[in-house]
């Protein structure tokens, strides 16, 4: 397949939705002489943070010299985006010379009865950047889970530590109804006798965690709880902070926006302490300047000057709360507010945290089979009706912030990172920040 086949083959696939277990990708991957045990890997699960946290753990460990693979979802502009080594995404060339690989051996499978489903969507690209970073030779691959974690394609691997960032009420028809058993869910990922470290924070998500990790005989951090503090302060047009540990303090300066990535930030830094009682060599001055350095975009991302456009891809209650957080603290008053989510989110809640701070408020969709419809949306919200434009068209939505926002003014995307991914495709480029 090129690489235009290989995209139609991903959308065909893409359909199949979401199917619970590892067998497919056991089979797959054993086909090919489990290729993701050819590298030591970390594996970051979580609710919110675990992509900005696997962004910045690749780059601490790039500026190390080491060769890192880094696996990530959703994507924002192009599938490739989720394959990356050295923060470079796969090439089309690679990515449709390896899901030739896959089909052709998957259909072989399927023929000889060893399969007996086609792997889904995330199940193919997981096995495709297993593949990709056996070929190569990455020294340490970073994985963030998809959903979930116990039965997540990528759960097939033994890492050196496995990390939970924040747990939040998500996915709830496939992962539990409390934050307790969403929490035991992503705890899943958990391994007998390899490190936890736990970013969770609520204590029914940190008992579930720690429980899992006590009944593996892993060793176990709390990122905020024990010897370890964070302490922040407001600074310039951001936030600066002193992480302590039990065994050293950090003072840093995250390169991404937001209170929130202080918290992540340290999640990370605790990976590296557990990585540096593991024997990695890990210097300090380079742990945090990684820090303060790392790219990782549609996290309040400036995508556009003039207005000021910002994307985020806060997609549940706990990115929305951050994201006020943000805006109450370093936006200009009364913002205008673009925003879409999917359909499983809750959507209502959203509003109420996030439609406040904005003086006009453009519901929307983005060309996604799960996206939530404007019109069902703005029901949800219908008591912030005065404030309400609902354009479905995304287009026109986003023509409609910006003449609402004037040059001087701000306009805000936020709901979903499938929301931020195609701003970034369609914002005029001279309007580009």
């Amino acid at each position: 397949m090129n690489y235009r086949q290989s995209l139609v083959y991903l959308d065909q696939i893409q359909n199949m939705g979401i199917k619970f277990g590892l067998d497919n990708v056991r089979t797959v991957l054993a086909s090919f002489g489990n290729p993701q045990d050819a590298y030591p890997s970390i594996h970051v699960a979580g609710s919110n943070g675990k992509g900005s946290v696997c962004a910045m753990l690749s780059h601490i460990l790039a500026l190390h010299g080491r060769r890192v693979g880094l696996f990530t979802s959703p994507h924002l502009v192009h599938v490739r985006e989720r394959i990356r080594i050295d923060n470079k995404p796969i090439s089309k060339k690679d990515f449709s010379l390896h899901l030739s690989r896959l089909k052709t051996r998957i259909d072989g499978l399927l023929t000889e009865n060893r399969l007996f489903t086609p792997p889904t969507f995330f199940e193919m690209l997981s096995c495709l950047a297993f593949l990709y970073f056996r070929t190569k030779k990455v020294d340490t691959a970073v994985l963030e889970v998809g959903m979930g974690g116990r039965f997540d394609a990528t759960n097939v691997v033994q890492p050196l530590v496995s990390v939970v960032t924040t747990i939040s009420e998500e996915h709830q028809e496939y992962l539990g109804d409390t934050i307790a058993q969403i929490a035991a869910e992503k705890a899943g990922i958990i391994k007998s006798g390899i490190p936890v470290v736990c970013g969770a924070e609520q204590k029914e998500a940190y008992e579930a965690v720690r429980k899992k990790a006590v009944e593996a005989g892993a060793g176990f951090d709390g990122a905020f709880l024990g010897k370890n503090r964070l302490s922040e302060w407001k600074s310039g047009s951001g936030y600066a902070f002193l992480y302590r540990t039990g065994r050293d303090q950090y003072s840093f300066t995250p390169s991404l926006a937001g209170i929130h990535q202080g918290r992540n930030a340290s999640v990370a830094i605790a990976v590296c302490e557990r990585l540096l009682a593991l024997g990695m060599k890990l210097e300090k001055r380079k742990i945090i300047r990684a820090l303060q350095t790392t790219r990782w975009p549609g996290r309040l991302e400036v995508i556009s000057k003039k207005p000021l456009v910002l994307v985020d891809g806060a997609h549940n209650v706990e990115g929305a709360k951050a994201l006020r957080a943000y805006i109450k603290e370093f936006v200009s008053p009364d913002p205008v507010l673009i925003f879409a989510v999917m359909r499983d989110k809750k959507a209502e809640d959203m509003a109420r945290i996030l439609f406040p701070c904005a003086k006009k408020v453009i519901i929307t969709k983005f060309p996604y089979h799960k996206a939530a419809s404007p019109e069902d949306l703005a029901d949800k919200a219908a008591k912030f009706r005065r404030k309400i434009l609902v354009e479905p068209d995304l287009n026109r939505a986003v023509a409609a912030a910006l003449r609402e926002a004037t040059p001087a003014g701000v306009v805000l995307a936020a709901g979903s990172l499938f929301l931020a991914g195609e701003l970034i495709k369609i914002l005029p480029k001279s309007e580009a920040a």
